[in-house]
């Protein structure tokens, strides 16, 4: 069989077009929560803190950039720029949390295989000696 043939085989399998589905969705999801973590969650937090962006929570490594927005500073040294650090910690506990609750969700909507218990020889025996002591 040719590599052409394998990779073709590979390719169309049911679980590779699953899993090229689900990070196509994933992509657009994961904009979805970044739009929702900086755009709604974190000005909310921000007023709660007076007002300020944590976008431009920075600690500067020179020890000279104090009080400049993030960008500017950066230019001016190396920062700690920690405040863009909980933006993202932020966006992936809440992804993280909407798909354990997906999972979740789909979990108990599966039905759970029925539970086939195969009957032993043992039983199928005695069930057999109990029969013929009626008889």
């Amino acid at each position: 069989m040719g590599m052409l043939t394998e990779f073709k085989e590979f390719a169309t399998k049911g679980n590779v077009m699953d899993l090229a589905v689900g990070v196509i969705i994933g992509a657009a999801f994961s904009r979805i929560v970044d739009s929702l973590v900086q755009d709604i969650i974190m000005p909310i937090v921000g007023k709660i803190f007076g007002g300020l962006d944590f976008a431009n929570y920075y600690l500067p490594l020179n020890g000279q950039a104090w009080g400049l927005p993030l960008t500017e500073a950066k230019k001016a040294g190396a920062v700690l720029a920690y405040g863009n650090f909980l933006t993202v910690l932020l966006n992936f506990i809440i992804l993280a949390f909407i798909i354990f609750q997906m999972v979740r969700m789909v979990n108990r909507l599966r039905k759970p295989a029925p539970v086939v218990v195969a009957t032993t020889e043992d039983v199928i025996l005695l069930r057999e000696i109990r029969d013929a002591l009626r008889r």
